[in-house]
């Protein structure tokens, strides 16, 4: 009995739940990069109660940590030890239709935002489709595009504390700024709440074709990328300083900078984590050294090396 003990593994001690967990789960398949070691444990919810319910028993010394879609994220070689939450059932990808806004949950992914503005004829939110991931991991960075933020349209959020507490707070509670917010690391968004405005299928749909068109033109298309790279300083783009500082043609491994856009990195198929990181570490060091700039990651890097 004394040897069983030690024999237990993570979910051994973890609470019962009713969703799903899932061991060594290779995190290479959850991310656009396509790169990652594994979770040690994925933990698929099955509905807020559930999710509180394992946040507020779950052994204090287990680290946890979430992921979306995985659009905007770098996971490393050696995975992620402890537990990752992934908001996939379909509890997590409702969408509820009100007067002037639109109620979104957290794994809902924003591509399929299109078919509801379209079949409600609702505007204000096509800047939205077309940025990778899902809905929950747009406020912690204030995810925008084509002129519109996050925090142009956002009219309140659900969220689940560490503890296990739902709240809903305010755009005010998260100070959202350029790619940025006040966002503890313990919460988790459930959902959101975005204002709309009137529309019409035609106007909605030519807005979303002009947006797929231009990313299509200007950044790479089908492949394996985490979007930008870095955040643009204050006044600058980063794209304009990664060029000048000749990393455009730079490559690591089987990973390079993007031939269309260099503010993007790509995995050519072949690349590891640390080969992706390297990369964009050392464009960092030499957009330094040649204009005393320091770039800031705008891809958010997780996990352990291998």
């Amino acid at each position: 009995m004394f040897n069983s003990l030690f024999k237990k593994t993570l979910t051994d001690i973890l609470p019962k739940v009713r969703g799903k967990y899932l061991k060594n789960v290779p995190l290479s398949k959850h991310t656009w990069f396509g790169v990652g070691g594994p979770a040690e444990v994925m933990f698929i919810p099955e509905d807020l109660e559930d999710l509180s319910h394992f946040l507020l028993r779950r052994p204090y010394n287990v680290p946890i940590c979430l992921i979306g879609g995985g659009s905007n994220l770098l996971i490393r070689d050696g995975g992620i030890p402890g537990v990752v939450i992934k908001l996939d059932s379909p509890y997590f990808r409702q969408i509820k239709v009100n007067e002037n806004s639109i109620t979104c949950f957290a794994g809902l992914k924003n591509i399929d935002l299109k078919k509801i503005l379209l079949n409600e004829e609702l505007g204000g939110l096509e800047f939205l489709c077309s940025i990778p991931g899902c809905i929950g991991g747009s406020i912690k960075t204030n995810a925008g595009c084509f002129g519109k933020c996050i925090k142009d349209v956002l009219l309140c959020a659900t969220i689940v504390d560490g503890n296990g507490e739902v709240k809903e707070i305010l755009p005010d509670d998260l100070q959202l700024s350029y790619r940025n917010s006040l966002f503890p690391d313990d919460w988790i968004i459930v959902s959101i709440t975005l204002k709309t405005e009137k529309s019409t299928k035609e106007q909605i749909n030519k807005i979303l074709e002009e947006q797929k068109e231009y990313r299509i033109k200007n950044q790479p298309y089908n492949e394996k990328t985490a979007g930008s790279t870095f955040k643009n300083p204050e006044g600058l783009r980063a794209w304009e300083l990664i060029k000048k500082s000749g990393c455009a043609d730079l490559h690591i491994g089987g990973a390079k900078v993007s031939e269309k856009h260099c503010n993007f990195l790509i995995n050519t198929g072949k690349a590891s984590a640390a080969d992706i990181e390297t990369l964009g570490d050392t464009i960092v060091k030499k957009v330094k050294e040649q204009t005393s700039i320091t770039l800031e990651w705008e891809v958010k890097k997780m996990g352990i090396n291998k």
